[in-house]
């Protein structure tokens, strides 16, 4: 049974590239972010409504509720710009991020290993966001390519926070979302952005915060406790299969070079692993 915990999990999260860009075409980053994060709110409150109070600990929730916005603004803003395949093999140089970021913040010391496991990985990435022409420095669109690496490197700092956060899972989550949400809904009623939204964007929305922010988190959770080793190793699969799933539902063809660079970008974090 925890293998299968590990398993569906991969499955799910090798899908969610391809319902980012496909809810995309219905919706805008922010809208969709929004929709999303309510979805997830949802289904966290449910969880949590049994063992529902306010704490004082949960303020921490008002910055990381932040990162989590910021994450994800410019994760889906990446994918409005970039091909889904580069969105998604650039964002995923988040655990080379996570290395650097421990540096000064849980004042770790890289190894060689692992600096030649960073070159690799970050050389990976300059190969996906030149599309291969590495000579003539011919960024697909430098926008979108500087939003797809700062979205790994929020995602790390919101894991660096996460990890000193002792709340249970379910209760910190609830109040991320609970702020984000806030967040979201703020910059939408400003910005005059709130819409009908197609049914098609909402139901893709829907997903994403089900299968993305939601519940697969816990199937995860569920299976790192009691498999630990078989979903580490099983959890770099996901930036391939999300590529299948890119050419079968978005239609996209991979290009070798962003094959190659993924290749090199797992190779580096696989490298660094041990550190």
């Amino acid at each position: 049974m925890p293998k299968r915990h590990a398993l569906l999990a991969v499955l799910l999260w090798s899908t969610v590239a391809s319902a980012f860009k496909l809810s995309l075409r219905y919706l805008t980053p922010l809208q969709l972010l929004f929709y999303a994060s309510l979805t997830s709110l949802i289904v966290f409150g449910i969880l949590h409504s049994r063992g529902f109070s306010i704490r004082r600990q949960n303020l921490r929730s008002a910055y990381l509720g932040l990162f989590l916005v910021l994450y994800y603004t410019f994760l889906f803003s990446a994918y409005d710009m970039l091909p889904a395949q580069e969105a998604q093999a650039l964002n995923y140089t988040w655990p080379l991020m996570l290395v650097l970021l421990s540096v000064p913040l849980l004042g770790k010391r890289p190894g060689i290993r692992v600096v030649i496991g960073l070159f690799i990985g970050f050389f990976g990435a300059f190969i996906v966001a030149t599309r291969g022409n590495l000579r003539g420095l011919d960024f697909s669109n430098p926008a979108g390519v500087a939003l797809a690496l700062g979205s790994a490197v929020v995602w790390a700092s919101y894991w660096v926070l996460n990890l000193k956060d002792e709340r249970p899972l379910v209760e910190k989550t609830f109040w991320n979302f609970l702020f984000g949400s806030a967040y979201v809904f703020l910059a939408l009623a400003f910005s005059g952005g709130f819409t009908l939204p197609p049914i098609k964007g909402l139901a893709g929305a829907v997903y994403v915060g089900l299968f993305e922010m939601g519940v697969t988190f816990l199937i995860w959770y569920r299976a790192i406790k009691d498999e630990m080793e078989f979903a580490s190793n099983l959890v770099y699969l996901v930036p391939f299969l999300s590529l299948f799933f890119i050419s079968l539902a978005v239609g996209e063809r991979i290009e070798p070079s962003t094959v190659f660079g993924l290749c090199l970008i797992v190779g580096g974090i696989l490298l660094g692993k041990s550190w």
